[in-house]
């Protein structure tokens, strides 16, 4: 029996770079699990900061140690890639944040015509912008929190400009609400503003990430997740709660172990549950994803009421990640759930063709 050669390409040019290691380290050991070694072989592809392409030995040892590589004073001719890349059959991206979820990276795959693990441009796109996926989830017609679109331009105006932005802010939104980069992922430059003066800093603090900015509303609310599996006909699984003791569900408390607690299956009435399933096919459908994606979603218990707060189209796949336990918990262990991703993508890239 041939193997099926799949590219797992991690690392990449985002913040969350070490995040997307650690993932791929949990996906490389579920390949080669019993039921998984006789029908993939890996070929690891690394990403370094600066965007170079490492694979064969250096890219093996990346994976194995879990620690990122510094990059070389002087950066080889980027768009050179291995020879290898010839050799894949399948591609497993594992790159998360800017140029790793957000449709650049599936352009190129796409452009090499083999298919890949997860959503394409669209739906990647769609689903890292918060500002377009709200749109797409509006036009779906799933709740949300109030949120007002901003832009780089608005905050660094002139004096007239900017205080005007900010009376218009407190006016629709209140307090405390969230000011968010656009386009990044994992909680990164995101902060939670109480009065007028952190508003004006935390809108600074944004434009320096992203010229498209994003405030919300907050809600007192429970935090719960829903993890979607399929292309045309996905399944949703049971949902899982996250509590935690920092502010808000910051970059720190999402990747470092021990600093929030999951509850899966979370305890919630049956019905809030199913609304819940429903409400994530429906957002997984609204930005137009495929493979896998993670929707998360505050439950306000004393209205009984739920709003869609985010999807994401290629969530986490470390020892504390949301998306893996939501499956395992559904009854689809990692290397299966690792077999059907691939699975999906052979079936998404087969039907691309008709």
């Amino acid at each position: 029996m041939t193997k099926l050669r799949v590219g797992l390409l991690f690392g990449g040019r985002s913040g969350e770079h070490e995040v997307s290691i650690i993932s791929a380290r949990a996906i490389a050991k579920a390949l080669s699990a019993e039921d998984n070694s006789n029908k993939y072989e890996i070929l690891p592809f690394y990403i370094q900061k600066d965007g170079f392409w490492q694979t064969g030995e250096t890219a093996q040892q990346i994976l194995t140690s879990g620690v990122a590589m510094e990059n070389p004073a002087v950066t080889p001719n980027l768009w050179q890639f291995p020879p290898q890349t010839a050799q894949i059959d399948l591609w497993f991206p594992i790159l998360h944040g800017p140029n790793g979820e957000d449709g650049t990276i599936q352009g190129l795959l796409t452009l090499m015509q083999k298919p890949f693990v997860g959503s394409g441009v669209l739906g990647s796109a769609t689903g890292m912008d918060k500002i377009g996926m709200k749109t797409a989830f509006a036009q779906a017609g799933l709740p949300q929190v109030k949120y007002k679109a901003i832009t780089r331009a608005q905050v660094w105006s002139n004096s007239c400009v900017f205080p005007k932005l900010c009376d218009e802010i407190e006016a629709t939104l209140d307090y405390p609400c969230f000011v968010k980069p656009a386009n990044l992922g994992s909680s990164v430059g995101i902060t939670k503003v109480r009065s007028r003066r952190e508003l004006e800093a935390a809108l600074d603090k944004a434009a320096t990430y992203d010229r498209r900015i994003i405030v919300e509303a907050g809600v007192v609310a429970r935090e719960v997740e829903c993890a979607v599996l399929g292309n045309d006909n996905p399944k949703a699984s049971v949902i899982g709660e996250i509590t935690f003791d920092s502010d808000f569900y910051d970059y720190e408390t999402k990747y470092t172990e021990g600093k929030a607690d999951l509850f899966i299956p979370a305890h919630l009435p049956k019905a809030i549950v199913e609304q819940i399933q429903e409400m994530a096919l429906q957002a997984f459908a609204a930005v137009d994803a495929a493979g896998l994606a993670r929707v998360d979603f505050f439950y306000v218990e004393a209205t009984g009421e739920i709003l869609i707060n985010e999807i994401n189209t290629l969530p986490g796949f470390t020892a504390t990640s949301m998306y893996p336990q939501l499956w395992a918990n559904t009854g689809v262990p990692f290397p299966q759930l690792v077999d059907q991703l691939i699975q999906l993508a052979m079936e998404r890239h087969s039907a691309a063709k008709i």
